[in-house]
């Protein structure tokens, strides 16, 4: 079975209404999901309420490994670090880095995971991005903690090793990586970093999403329908 992770991006999409809510209790908290053929999991909560650095990812990842989830789909919001990796594009990561606040199962006991992002489903979600225009096949996501964004200082800094910058996918990558489940992503850049190009807002960077939603499904649709 195949688990979506969303955010913003999946909120009030088509995908989810043929989907039956469920509540899901495992040890780490309860996890508010929609089920049928696949599982949706909104990791700010079905309203958005659950912002970045509140996020439970524990609850989440072990919740799709109880559902016997076996692979996962994760749709992130990014913006920008290099100029040219334009905003309302979309970019499939090959790697990401995470400095801060890793999290991870094995709190009381030494276990050393090798978190990557599994190349098979990358090449599917790239054939699958085939003809929608704006997509960079390649990129390292960069994940910082959040909430704020990151100073003009840290995006030059962070632009030196990576292409994009989240808040969200490094956590769940590692987390899938300790349960053995395959993982990859699909980035929608929504705005330039602070400082690459001018200031940003909060308002540009939602009105920038919302205007690459429906690429972003569409690409997940035909995912969905490509698995064997």
């Amino acid at each position: 079975m195949l688990g979506v992770i969303g955010g913003t991006l999946l909120l009030g999409s088509d995908i989810i209404h043929e989907l039956e809510e469920k509540v899901v209790s495992t040890k780490y908290g309860d996890v508010r999901c929609y089920v049928g053929d696949f599982v949706v999991l909104m990791r700010h909560g079905t309203n958005q309420e659950i912002p970045p650095h509140r996020v439970n990812h524990k609850a989440n990842i072990w919740a799709l490994k109880m559902m016997g989830v076996e692979k996962v789909v994760s749709i992130n919001s990014t913006g920008s670090l290099k100029e040219e990796i334009k905003p309302n594009s979309i970019l499939i990561p090959h790697d990401f880095v995470c400095f801060w606040d890793v999290p991870t199962f094995y709190e009381d006991r030494v276990h050393h995971a090798l978190p990557e992002i599994d190349e098979e489903m990358r090449k599917r979600l790239i054939e699958s991005a085939n003809g929608i225009g704006n997509v960079y096949e390649n990129g390292v996501y960069v994940q910082t903690k959040g909430p704020r964004l990151e100073t003009k200082a840290e995006v030059r800094v962070l632009s030196t090793f990576g292409d994009v910058v989240g808040m969200t996918f490094a956590s769940e990558a590692t987390l899938c990586a300790e349960v053995g489940i395959p993982i990859a992503s699909i980035c929608s850049v929504d705005n330039y970093a602070h400082g690459i190009k001018g200031r940003i807002t909060m308002d540009e960077i939602f009105k920038s999403a919302k205007a690459n939603q429906q690429r972003i499904l569409s690409v997940l649709n035909k995912y969905i329908n490509k698995i064997p």
